[in-house]
């Protein structure tokens, strides 16, 4: 249950505390957020570094170390970290071949590493990218496989290479092939507790179990009344085996790839106990033998959590040669795997804050005053939010918005500078999942536009047509996502055709884009997922419009609020806007 987290800022006291528990294995940075190895590999020429979401634990820093992670970047609970935070790790640890990023396939994660990358080339530095995607309950979704408990065997078998002086393409390439190898699949019988409400992410009947559940509480593609587990676990291994995670699966394979046999990994979600795990691990690999497998190492335990999920999953990965020997060539780790001395990193030197100006007794006007509504509206339905993120995903869309806009105003009000554009700094490099970037990208284009005009005089309506059309081009490029995706863009576009469509002289353009973003938005409940999160839940989203397109209606109706006063009286109140739809 999560009773305990401190509020201001769990993940960080968190950190804390692992790097008090393991002071001579582990540097901790807090500004950017994230920790590092205190002593690598002297033989090591490649950096490896990963990251995600918290709520994961051990996962991703319980494998820090010689055999293991040179650094990690924990994001918000169950949110990925942002670009920022992986730029600096990756400068930390770099080494002479270059730094590698291991990446589990989800939108945020994959965004905010593939933005890390980018800049890092662009100072120089080599880096390549392994991504985890082996979650057989998401085969054939849009966003392809989820990166779940496999990352668990990527990382130690990379981390024992990198130990003996692989170089960069020699690692990618070993990566890749343990991904292609391996297969997932988690069940659950109860969902984590959310830490926003303190009740259980989604409810199930009784002696019911969800199958085919993500790591960050999405629901399975379907709900089965609970079976013997002998029976669960031969059903599930039947969906692993058919999908790959078989040395002898594929006909065109090495003939004595079946000699090197498989790697079961059974991992917990948060909440099953050491018996059931070690349970679970007998009666699978009882059951693989009995079908003429040959299991040739068994894990079990509580590695990659989804809080405190009631749950397990099954991880098979069908060896190659000297891959067992890499896999033995790493302890058995739960949580960092040193001890000793204390090694905080001092953070980087931040920039002297220019002075607080000095309070107004003028009302904020023009792009100030649009995030200060904005960030209002958020305070008053981010509950409602992430409600409907919870519905296609983990359920933290709202607190993610609320917590990036309330570090926009305080940065307004330390700087003076003008707000989308602190909006656009703060999204693009502090706050993380797919939600930082992408929002970060249309504040920066609608900032261009607002910030020249301090003065609060509403903005040419062509200028401001041609931003929200750029930032919708950008984000598609960025995302992959289109029309009738199920994203933000299914608000975002309207919105940008309706200011497009205007006359240059309409006073009501803005208020009419905002409509046309509710309308977009809410039409969503209809969709099924073709990219990020609601792409592995399928129909279960239905009825519940994406709350990233909510969030992008709610923005414009901020700004007709601010702009066009007298016309944003047309726009429903935010608590209709979010409201679920009936089921379509």
């Amino acid at each position: 249950m999560s009773y305990f987290l401190p509020e201001d800022d769990p993940v960080l006291a968190s950190c804390r505390g692992l790097a008090r528990m393991h002071p001579s294995a582990i540097r901790l940075s807090e500004r950017p957020l994230y920790l590092t190895a205190a002593d690598p590999h002297p033989a090591r020429r490649v950096g490896l570094v990963s990251g995600g979401g918290s709520g994961h634990e051990p996962l991703h820093a319980g494998l820090l170390g010689r055999g293991g992670l040179d650094a990690v970047c924990p994001g918000q609970i169950f949110a990925s970290p942002h670009n920022g935070q992986i730029v600096a790790a990756s400068h930390d640890v770099a080494g002479p071949s270059g730094v590698l990023h291991i990446v589990k396939n989800f939108t945020g994660d994959v965004l905010n590493f593939s933005i890390a990358a980018e800049r890092l080339r662009a100072e120089g530095v080599t880096v390549a990218e392994v991504r985890v995607g082996e979650d057989v309950a998401s085969t054939g979704t849009g966003a392809g496989r989820r990166g779940t408990a496999a990352t668990v065997a990527v990382e130690r078998i990379l981390g024992a290479a990198a130990d003996r002086g692989d170089g960069l393409e020699a690692l990618t390439d070993l990566g890749r092939r343990v991904v292609e190898r391996s297969r997932s699949l988690a069940v659950a019988a109860r969902a984590h507790t959310s830490p926003d409400t303190l009740r259980p992410a989604f409810t199930l009947p009784a002696d019911h179990i969800d199958y085919g559940v993500g790591i960050h509480g999405e629901r399975g593609a379907r709900t089965l009344p609970r079976p013997p587990v002998e029976a669960l676990v031969r059903r599930m291994l039947d969906d692993l085996l058919s999908e790959g995670a078989n040395p002898t699966a594929d006909p065109t394979a090495d003939p004595t790839a079946a000699r090197n046999g498989l790697l079961l990994v059974v991992n917990g979600l948060g909440s099953t106990t050491r018996l059931e795990l070690q349970a679970i691990a007998a009666i699978a690999g009882d059951q693989l033998a009995a079908r003429g497998e040959k299991v040739a190492a068994v894990l079990a335990g509580t590695y990659i959590t989804a809080l405190d999920t009631a749950g397990f999953s099954l991880t098979l990965t069908a060896l190659e040669p000297g891959w067992l020997e890499l896999w033995h060539g790493t302890e058995d780790r739960e949580g960092a795997h040193a001890d000793a001395g204390t090694s905080v990193r001092k953070p980087p030197q931040a920039p002297v804050a220019t002075p607080r100006p000095e309070p107004s007794t003028d009302r904020p006007r023009g792009s100030r005053a649009a995030l200060d509504r904005y960030a209002e509206i958020t305070r008053q339905v981010h509950d409602a939010l992430g409600r409907l993120d919870q519905a296609a995903g983990d359920g933290d869309f709202g607190a993610n918005l609320r917590g990036g806009l309330r570090l926009a105003v305080e940065r307004v009000d330390r700087t003076g500078e003008d707000g989308l554009g602190a909006a656009a700094a703060v999204f693009l490099d502090q706050v993380g999942d797919s939600a930082g970037p992408l929002l970060g990208i249309l504040f920066d284009r609608l900032a261009a536009v607002t910030g020249a005009h301090p003065g609060g005089e509403r903005p040419a309506i062509p200028a401001l047509a041609d931003a929200s059309t750029r930032a919708l081009d950008a984000i598609r490029r960025a995302g992959g996502a289109t029309t009738g995706d199920r994203t933000l863009i299914d608000a975002l576009a309207p919105a940008a055709r309706a200011l497009t469509d205007a006359p240059r002289d309409a006073d009501d353009a803005i208020t009419t884009a905002a409509l046309a973003a509710i309308t977009g938005a809410r039409a969503t409940a209809a969709m099924l997922g073709g990219r990020g999160r609601a792409s592995y839940v399928g129909e279960r989203a239905l009825g519940t419009p994406d709350p990233g397109a909510i969030a992008i209606a709610l923005l414009y109706c901020a700004l007709a609020d601010v702009y066009e006063p007298q016309h944003a009286t047309r726009l429903p109140a935010p608590g209709y806007v979010v409201q679920p739809s009936p089921r379509a």
